[in-house]
């Protein structure tokens, strides 16, 4: 990319819709982080977002920057990148990541932005300019992410019922809820960084339309902004979304919600640390789902997560289809 492509309005534009898309993110995902902890009891509501929101920030000291160079130069050509396919691909997140938000259904907001950049540069260029090594480990995660959550977190629960299988009740419970504010803060961290991340990698791409940054580095300020962003957005919490997967999904106990928080902590941890943008969304159902199942697989609302499959199978197609329309309109924009 050449500098000086995109004027400084466009520029500030398409950073101010960015981080307005990684604040909702952290409104729509706050379930992500304290579903858990309310449906066990740790924490009230506005106790677990406040801890959530912290630690969301807090990842900003812990992680390194593999997501966002995963979306900025993993998935398409940056050649290929204009101001209308970065609109076109947050104008189609955005617009699908409202209407799931309007219907209580917790989507992945990472299936959308990364439908959201394949329909724009599809829209512009064709197929030709995507990136298979990078879309293959992404397309993959899509299972992997869940699934690997569900086995680390029923793994924990078996594990840690041998260790307390001679504690009393009531003991074990209350320190598997302090336990809890520990496997929390680490599901907080793992969720905030990898969703943070996405944000940069798209603001990072403008940034180079605009010779305001090289591909060697992120400045710090768009670093600092986007874990802002996305703590502020689980500060205000989205309360519709934590009603159904707090406590339609499942009702887990203690040792369930240290569980399911941790195992979905280590999920995103190893997605993070390979440079992955995983859906934390479906991460923490499979963690949720994986910790209830131990005990009986009823205990787990298979239902309720099928309707939410449903919203997994659409978001990419339909995201990229609005980003289509978002880059057409751009281009008549820019």
């Amino acid at each position: 990319m050449s500098g000086m492509q995109i004027s400084f309005g466009v520029l500030a534009m398409l950073v101010i819709v960015a981080l307005a898309f990684d604040f909702m993110n952290g409104f729509h995902d706050a379930v992500n982080s304290i579903a858990t902890t309310v449906s066990t009891g740790a924490l009230r509501p506005y106790q677990a977002v406040a801890w959530a929101a912290f630690f969301n920030f807090a990842a900003i000291f812990v992680f390194d920057q593999h997501v966002a160079q995963t979306v900025a130069f993993g998935i398409v050509t940056p050649g290929v990148i204009g101001p209308a396919v970065i609109f076109g691909a947050l104008a189609g997140a955005f617009a699908w990541s409202v209407i799931t938000w309007h219907g209580g259904i917790p989507t992945s907001y990472s299936h959308a932005l990364i439908g959201g950049l394949v329909g724009a540069t599809l829209a512009k260029a064709g197929p030709e300019p995507l990136i298979a090594s990078g879309l293959a480990p992404i397309a993959v995660f899509i299972l992997v992410a869940p699934l690997l959550a569900l086995g680390l977190s029923g793994a924990l629960v078996v594990g840690a019922s041998w260790l307390l299988r001679r504690a009393p009740p009531l003991r074990a419970d209350a320190w598997l809820r302090r336990l809890q504010l520990v496997s929390s803060a680490l599901y907080a961290m793992g969720h905030g960084s990898n969703n943070a991340q996405k944000t940069m990698g798209i603001i990072w791409l403008a940034l180079l339309l605009a010779g305001a940054a090289s591909p060697e580095r992120l400045p710090g300020w768009v670093v600092t902004a986007c874990y802002l962003a996305i703590a502020s957005g689980t500060l205000l919490g989205g309360w519709r979304v934590v009603r159904k997967m707090g406590q339609r999904s499942t009702r887990i106990r203690p040792l369930g919600g240290v569980s399911a928080e941790a195992g979905g902590a280590l999920a995103l941890f190893i997605a993070t640390g390979l440079g992955v943008p995983v859906s934390t969304t479906h991460t923490i159902i499979g963690a949720t789902m994986g910790a209830s199942a131990t005990r009986r697989l009823s205990a787990a609302r298979w239902g309720v997560a099928g309707n939410i499959l449903w919203a997994w199978v659409l978001t990419i197609p339909a995201s990229a289809a609005l980003a289509a329309l978002g880059w057409w309109v751009g281009r008549l924009v820019f």
